[in-house]
């Protein structure tokens, strides 16, 4: 026979509250009514409750038959006494309010917030194995504090592959994402008075995350190459930690050429800077082959770049799963804060990942995700680069697009949204406000015909009858 698990409720009585079966069904009714019990919940047994609650088993017993004759609870011979699995009908809840006549049905909602990569073809034969294997594993045993060995070395494996850049296995860390990675960086630097440069226009979420651990912040100018080397602090000026986006300036689009490459490394070894670069879609190149990371041109044991990247936008952000390929003297200073604070990720996760990288199975995803965004890309530059009044940019990598629009930014947005199409003002990605208006759109989340919406409402919408005076370069 099944044994009925035991059931604790918060019920109290009170002498002065009413005889105590009144109180009992009182009290029950109100859970069962704000579906703290839900249909079918079992209910203890009278002998349980009257013991639970130092009463008379016969207070509970007349309890249950009030209950029992409005149709809140329903007991069978054998089976015990359960919230009535046909309440919603004996008892159906109070109707939602009636939109008024006057009030236009909200459109469908069209999500296409930058961001999102697709991953309705991520689950295969390789991914359920993954984590099949990694699921059956012993599950005794503790994260290391910079992550799984096997993953790590997965992962050196591949940004030797992918990203020509060699790194020892010991020098990588496992992250919780991007965010929790220049976190672990912060916490082993940071000092009083911590400054960090960031790129303006850059990333919001990553941008955001200095001020949360104390730091200053200080907003450096880029231009359609990427950050603007030669109008960086001097000494002195200069803030102690940078955060770049040198493959893909996000959200401009922007490859920092390789003379400015060399001279922010020059720079970065002159002023004692750590740079943090963000590798957060290199991988996802249209026009050429991914280009080689800036820590490739830095030294692995004595350098000052820390290589951040996440495994959002090729696979998925729900992994939340993200590395850093450290210089070998900021090592110890990170090993020590994962030592202090644990490994976010657990070993199921880290086993699986790794298994996806080991047999290839990351690389091959990849490839097919190139090919299709690249179709998706072809869509955005076909429907938009004609359109008076608009100015797209180059779109050489990526997930998003960038529309510049002569109309009013924050008009664009608001009648794009009241079309059910959602997406990000370009202003938000500066730190203060910014002298270029238009959108950001990703085009990575979604179906072909759920884009051909999207593109058809933004050209509507965000297109004026005469062209910017000065466009930047659009894209081809």
């Amino acid at each position: 026979m099944r044994r009925t698990p035991e059931i604790t409720l918060p019920l109290r009585i009170n002498p002065a509250d009413g005889t105590l079966p009144e109180q009992v069904a009182a009290q029950l009714r109100d859970l069962i009514s704000a579906d703290v019990l839900a249909p079918g919940d079992p209910i203890p047994s009278s002998r349980a409750l009257a013991q639970h609650l130092g009463v008379s088993r016969g207070s509970v017993v007349a309890a249950y038959d009030q209950l029992l004759a409005e149709g809140y609870v329903s007991a069978a011979a054998g089976q015990g006494t359960v919230v009535n699995p046909q309440l919603r009908r004996v008892h159906p809840p109070a109707p939602l309010p009636k939109p008024r006549r006057s009030e236009p049905a909200p459109a469908a909602l069209l999500d296409l917030r930058p961001g999102r990569p697709w991953t309705g073809d991520l689950v295969g034969p390789q991914w359920k194995a993954a984590w099949r294997r990694a699921a059956n594993a012993p599950a005794d045993a503790q994260p290391p504090g910079l992550g799984l060995p096997e993953l790590r070395r997965a992962w050196s494996d591949h940004l030797r592959r992918m990203r020509a850049l060699v790194r020892d296995p010991d020098s990588i860390a496992v992250t919780g994402g991007g965010r929790d990675g220049l976190a672990l960086i912060l916490l082993a630097l940071q000092r009083p008075g911590f400054r960090v440069g960031v790129e303006d226009p850059g990333y919001p979420s990553l941008r955001r995350v200095p001020a949360r651990y104390g730091a200053g912040v200080v907003p450096l100018p880029v231009d359609e190459h990427g950050l603007i080397t030669n109008r960086l602090p001097a000494q002195g000026e200069a803030p102690e930690l940078l955060l770049v986006t040198p493959s893909h300036q996000y959200p401009l689009g922007g490859s920092l050429p390789m003379d400015r490459r060399q001279e922010l490394l020059e720079w970065a070894h002159d002023h004692r800077v750590v740079i943090v670069e963000d590798d957060y879609d290199s991988e996802l190149r249209y026009t050429s082959s991914p280009l080689p990371a800036l820590a490739a041109l830095d030294d692995p044991v004595d350098g000052r770049v820390v290589l951040l990247s996440t495994l959002s936008k090729t696979i998925t952000p729900a992994l939340a799963t993200g590395f850093l390929a450290l210089p070998q003297w900021l090592v110890p200073a990170v090993a020590a804060i994962r030592s202090d604070l644990g490994q976010p990720q657990g070993l199921v996760s880290q086993r699986a990942i790794a298994e996806f990288l080991q047999v290839g199975a990351l690389r091959i995803h990849t490839q097919r995700m190139r090919q299709r965004y690249r179709r998706r890309r072809a869509e955005v530059v076909s429907a938009l680069r004609d359109r008076p009044g608009l100015a797209v940019y180059p779109m050489d990598g990526g997930l998003h697009a960038v529309v510049e629009t002569e109309r009013d930014e924050a008009e664009v947005v608001s009648e794009l949204a009241a079309r059910g199409v959602v997406v990000s003002p370009l202003s938000q990605y500066w730190s203060q406000a910014g002298s270029r208006r238009g959108i950001v759109f990703g085009f990575g989340a979604v179906t072909a015909a759920e884009l051909a919406t999207g593109l058809h409402q933004i050209a509507e919408v965000a297109s004026s009858p005469a062209l910017p005076t000065a466009t930047p370069r659009k894209a081809d």
